[in-house]
């Protein structure tokens, strides 16, 4: 037999034996990857609640992150609120897995609470028993995977 001959079946075994093993897949098989999952954060509840406590607390103001990015988080600016805008730059904020470690509340966190250097702080919250640290950790945590 040639040498392109046995090419030749090598190629249509090769073939056979991957085609067959596709016969034998278990419909108990998992499904192949999606491309990851999502976390999805209520977006009412950041447009009713959680977007007037940043307000509050001044980060939208234009000497913090209101109207453009400082580190890696950028408001819209109080005067021109882009709530959906908000709602994506908060969602960078936020750590699905381990929502008490989130920037968004560490952040604003006083050193002396647990929380982090945060320069030209306008005011966050002192300890973690503070109600607004407590209403953004709530809405973080109701968030879910998809």
């Amino acid at each position: 037999m040639s040498k392109m001959h046995s090419g030749i079946f090598g190629l249509i075994f090769l073939l056979s034996t991957v085609v067959s093993g596709c016969e034998m897949a278990s419909i108990e098989d998992p499904d192949p990857p999606t491309g990851g999952r999502e976390y999805i954060l209520d977006y009412d509840v950041f447009a009713a609640e959680i977007d007037a406590i940043l307000t509050a607390h001044g980060c939208d103001n234009l000497s913090c992150h209101g109207g453009g990015i400082r580190g890696t988080f950028e408001l819209s600016p109080a005067g021109d609120k882009d709530v959906a805008m908000d709602f994506v730059q908060v969602g960078y904020q936020v750590d699905a897995d381990d929502p008490a470690a989130s920037r968004l509340l560490m952040k604003p966190l006083d050193e002396a609470g647990g929380g982090s250097a945060h320069t030209a702080q306008s005011g966050g919250w002192p300890s973690t028993s503070d109600p607004d640290y407590r209403s953004i950790l709530a809405w973080i945590e109701t968030g879910v995977y998809r």
